[in-house]
């Protein structure tokens, strides 16, 4: 297994994980832009990091993410966030990276409807 590559996480695995009280939460990171935030979002806390706006935050993304905490990345289908994750993984900055399959289009067809989908 190349330890380059994100583990994949399914939706509803995600959704169970942080409804379970007995496990570490997983810290969320989306990578889409403003305006699809805007358009869709999560009900839940993330840390969002636009890929268009990389070279903002890029330099400091040691200090943007939690030291003991698993990362999970989010865009809308899933291939932002693999590329996201697998560019984390070869700065050496986690070694539990998770891709949310599907992105939040799989999230808001398997998980919660309210999430309008684009």
């Amino acid at each position: 297994m190349n330890q380059h590559i994100p583990l994949n996480i399914s939706p509803k695995e995600l959704k169970k994980l942080l409804d379970d009280d007995s496990s570490q939460k997983p810290f969320i990171v989306d990578v889409r832009e403003d305006d699809e935030i805007t358009i869709a979002s999560f009900s839940f806390s993330v840390l969002h990091l636009p890929l268009s706006k990389a070279s903002n935050w890029s330099g400091k993304i040691e200090e943007l993410l939690p030291k003991d905490a698993p990362i999970v990345v989010v865009c809308h289908a899933g291939v932002r966030s693999l590329n996201f994750g697998i560019w984390l993984l070869e700065q050496g900055i986690r070694k539990n990276v998770w891709n949310l399959v599907g992105g939040i289009d799989a999230w808001s067809s398997d998980v919660d409807q309210s999430v309008p989908r684009y």
